[in-house]
């Protein structure tokens, strides 16, 4: 699913903290067979986020698939906004707020490891959340996922895109040149009534890939 969406100002925020996440992919030596592997790996994290409807879940069943530590346990590492921004108005208009309700933005990197598997933005609304479930998200690294589970929710997709892809790619190099950013999906998070409560966009790095084999 593709589609044209205007980022609030704290997303772009995304942009910086991709930036400073280290490259590890990268450290693949550019062949065939890599570029082979790297394009069923990607496939297949498509296949992981698409069938599941937490991104929390489906990052802890890619970690454990492939060791990529000993206890595949995905934690939310926060990150701080440099200022309170507006929520932009497609938010608002795909969860069914008005402009005066209150609406929360939680921005994290998901951890598997020593491995930074994505950049989330979540904008949810805390009138729709029990009080437990608030205080968990205000206070601690809980990912939203695991916080929310007992809502027993669903996500409607309304982005999925492929940021890279080694085919056709650019010429061969010495070393495969992974981006930061390799997927991003967006969607909105409904209770097991149907109501929409968060809206989330995840940005997934290279980092999910470190599991392919190096010289």
């Amino acid at each position: 699913m593709k589609g044209g969406y205007r980022f609030g100002p704290g997303l772009a925020v995304v942009v910086l903290l991709m930036a400073a996440i280290p490259a590890c992919a990268a450290s693949v030596p550019d062949t065939p067979l890599n570029r082979a592997r790297a394009q069923m790996a990607v496939q297949e994290l498509e296949i992981t986020l698409l069938t599941h409807p937490s991104a929390t879940l489906a990052l802890e069943d890619w970690c454990a698939t492939h060791h990529m530590a000993d206890r595949p346990v995905v934690t939310a590492r926060k990150m701080t906004l440099a200022r309170p921004d507006d929520v932009p108005p497609a938010v608002r208009a795909d969860l069914g707020v008005s402009a005066a309700q209150p609406v929360r933005h939680r921005q994290v990197r998901l951890v598997c490891g020593t491995h930074v598997l994505s950049v989330a933005d979540n904008w949810y609304v805390p009138d729709r959340l029990p009080a437990e479930m608030n205080a968990m998200l205000e206070r601690t690294d809980a990912s939203f996922g695991h916080v929310v589970a007992p809502l027993h929710f669903s996500r409607i997709r309304l982005e999925f895109v492929r940021l890279w892809s080694p085919w056709p790619g650019a010429a061969p190099a010495r070393r495969l040149a992974v981006p930061a950013a390799i997927i991003r999906q967006r969607g909105v998070l409904r209770d097991e009534h149907g109501q929409p409560f968060s809206e989330v966009v995840e940005t997934y790095t290279d980092q999910a890939l470190d599991f392919l084999p190096a010289p």
